[in-house]
């Protein structure tokens, strides 16, 4: 199916109606429970596949468990099950937890299946066949206890930088250095805890430097990245390493069908992003109601062909661009197969500002949410008016989660909705009228740009865009007041005109809150809001008419949230290796905020900025919207929770403050906040930390 239609979109984007797109977010590892910081990806993937079938494309949106490697084989022995049944435990616990979260997949396959092994064969074969394949001896840690060698992450020893003990073979999460697991002091396995020896094994290496040019070429090509991923991968293939594409037994995986790796397998990163390819030719050739099958040649024809006109578009998280902007395109040009439309990169997600930990009871399942009672749209609203199209990590911070869904879902949309079925009953359960002219122009331009803000994965522009509307109406209601005549077609003509923006509300607000949507519309008796065409006029078709009472998210409290931290009784994921130790015997003792070390403070960058304007945050009382000069080409925005602290904004103008310049960027109230301001004290008595006036802004603070 050629595409059709095109028209221009916000952001310089060409909407392009009417494609075929075969969609994928990265595979889940079959070895454990999906936790908030997964669903980050997949809902914002099932965002994007919704919005655009929504537009009138057709969306294929695959996934599957990632089902090879050490982690498996050992955990399914320490089970009691085969490697296959743990990995089938795990996959269907992870699809149902996707499905209670609105996420709806094609399929949801696993890459341990015949058609993976039949396609990474394939590939293994093009690479062999084409000279990039070649025989390396490698030396590693061997544990003579398992019989087996050891990966990274299956050692643990004391870190050959800092001194910190039990650390992973590869990195220290101490100092954050990154080593070869044979510096390590004292090494042991992670399994039986016996020292290990070095043995060396040849392994199966692709020669990357012979793709660099290939490789380059799609690095650089507009659209595939975003400007800063582009970058970074470019620094890569800078330097380009060799890869590994082989492991020793025990492992679970393909046996390499080469009898000069005989014994070896494939590692899992080779298998995994093939699964793709494997998951989707094992949905077009299964029976879907709606869909027709597909033969694995019609399938790799359709998609996968060079000049194929189908859309090959991958969403993951930036610990795996490595993988997937370098290994994943060489591989594909091997194959002689097409690469990849689009690499839409995503980051981290932390809790209360900090990395998920199970010791603060922050590290939350999929599972833990669900339990706690809280709908999981709030989840997928809250996510999307964090998200844009860069690396930036989101912070879900529970206290700004709660504040958010309450204000724009409960009390703004929400509101809106049921203030106008009201009104609409009182008028007579139907109303027509002459468009407000206002409200028409705001509810067609929102349409509008929210499609582009969608296309270019600026969700939070979008929901930003749509609360605009809603508050827009919702002021309009205030000031002309329709209950107070409400039988006059002045009344009747503004009543359908909001109620008709609410039904534009609906159409945007769909990716997001799939079950929400369509019971506003249904309210005000209008079409589905699951079809958004590009000439869609939400005041044209049926009159209003209240039929039902339109769906409300009532306000989160304190204590519905408080549920999703649970209370700390396992170790900690993230913490140090002391964590837990008794102080004294040669320790500082605890603090508050914990020990950190030297290396830690000197990550951080402090320089002093002057405040040069300061403006409250609408429906924020704690935070205040600063333009802060920081001596660079242009004055960063910063967003910071010192309202009460100073009730007359222009009271910091002026000012010169300490600025930490480095931290990540934040989303606020949908205001990106490009640093933090250090303050001393607790309100009403915080006060800004200030520098004198002599000194220039951007001057380092060490």
């Amino acid at each position: 199916m050629a595409a059709h239609g095109r028209r221009e979109g916000e952001h310089g984007k060409v909407i392009t109606v009417s494609e075929r797109i075969l969609l994928t977010s990265a595979l889940p590892y079959a070895n454990g429970s999906i936790h908030l910081g997964h669903l980050v990806e997949y809902i914002q993937t099932d965002i994007y596949a919704r919005f655009r079938r929504a537009c009138g494309d057709e969306v294929t949106y695959v996934c599957a468990a990632d089902s090879h490697g050490t982690p498996i084989e050992v955990n399914a022995a320490k089970a009691g099950m085969s490697p296959k049944e743990f990995v089938e435990k795990y996959r269907q616990e992870q699809h149902e937890d996707f499905k209670q979260f609105l996420v709806e997949f094609s399929t949801y396959y696993t890459t341990d299946s015949p058609e993976n092994e039949k396609w990474a064969r394939r590939i293994y074969h093009a690479l062999k066949g084409k000279g990039l394949i070649y025989k390396k001896s490698v030396e590693q840690l061997y544990c003579e206890v398992d019989s087996r060698f050891l990966p990274d992450r299956f050692v643990r020893g004391t870190c050959p930088r800092c001194g910190a003990r039990d650390q992973y073979g590869d990195v220290c999460e101490r100092c954050g250095s990154t080593y070869d697991p044979r510096e390590l002091k004292e090494p042991r396995c992670a399994i039986c805890g016996s020292s290990p020896v070095i043995r060396s094994s040849d392994h199966a290496y692709v020669n990357l430097r012979r793709m660099e040019p290939q490789v380059r070429r799609w690095v650089e090509a507009q659209g595939h990245l975003e400007p800063a991923v582009r970058e970074q991968v470019k620094g890569w293939l800078d330097d380009l390493q060799d890869w590994g594409i082989t492991r020793d037994a025990p492992y679970f995986g393909f046996p390499v069908d080469d009898p000069d790796f005989a014994g070896k397998f494939l590692y899992v990163w080779v298998d995994a992003p093939i699964g793709y390819l494997s998951s989707a030719e094992h949905h077009f050739a299964c029976e879907v109601p709606g869909e027709a099958r597909l033969s694995p040649q019609q399938f790799e024809a359709r998609y996968l062909a060079e000049g194929s006109l189908a859309r090959l578009e991958h969403f993951i998280g930036k610990d795996i661009l490595r993988f997937h902007a370098v290994f994943w395109p060489a591989m594909l040009v091997a194959a002689g197969l097409r690469t990849p439309d689009r690499l839409a990169v995503h980051g981290h997600l932390t809790v209360n500002g900090e990395k998920m930990s199970k010791s603060r009871g922050t590290f939350i399942t999929a599972r833990t949410y669900l339990d706690s009672g809280l709908d999981p749209q709030l989840l997928r609203y809250y996510y999307a008016a964090m998200l844009g199209p860069g690396i930036g990590d989101l912070d879900l911070s529970l206290e700004e989660f709660k504040n958010r869904t309450t204000a724009d879902l409960a009390k703004n949309i929400g509101n809106l909705a049921s203030r106008v079925f009201s009104l609409v009953q009182r008028a007579g359960n139907r109303v027509e009228g002459t468009p407000d002219e206002t409200v028409l122009e705001a509810a067609r331009s929102a349409l509008h740009l929210t499609r582009g803000a969608y296309l270019a994965l600026e969700f939070r522009e979008a929901v930003r865009l749509m609360n605009e509307v809603a508050s827009l109406c919702n002021k309009r209601l205030q000031e002309a007041k329709p209950w107070e005549d409400i039988a006059s077609p002045a009344a009747h003509a503004l009543l359908f005109s909001i109620a008709k923006a609410v039904r534009a509300l609906a159409v945007m607000l769909q990716p997001i809150l799939p079950r929400f949507a369509p019971s506003l519309t249904a309210a005000f008796g209008q079409p589905d809001p699951s079809s958004w065409p590009g000439n869609l006029d939400p005041f044209a078709g049926p009159p209003v008419v209240a039929r039902e009472k339109p769906p409300q998210f009532a306000p989160l409290d304190a204590k519905q949230v408080g549920k999703l931290i649970v209370a700390p009784g396992q170790p900690s994921e993230t913490a140090s290796p002391n964590a837990g130790a008794r102080t004294g015997e040669g320790k500082l003792p605890s603090r508050p905020g914990g020990i950190i070390q030297y290396e830690d403070f000197e990550k951080m960058e402090l320089r002093v900025g002057e405040v040069k304007s300061a403006e409250k945050v609408p429906g924020a009382d704690k935070l205040l919207k600063l333009t802060v000069d920081l001596g660079e080409p242009q004055a960063r925005t910063i967003v910071a929770g010192i309202a009460k602290a100073y009730p007359e904004p222009g009271a910091v103008v002026g000012k010169r403050v300490v600025v930490v310049a480095n931290l990540a960027e934040r989303v606020l109230r949908g205001i990106t906040s490009q640093g933090m301001l250090l303050a001393a004290g607790d309100i009403p008595h915080l006060a800004l930390v200030t520098v004198s006036e002599g000194t220039a802004p951007g001057t380092r603070v060490k």
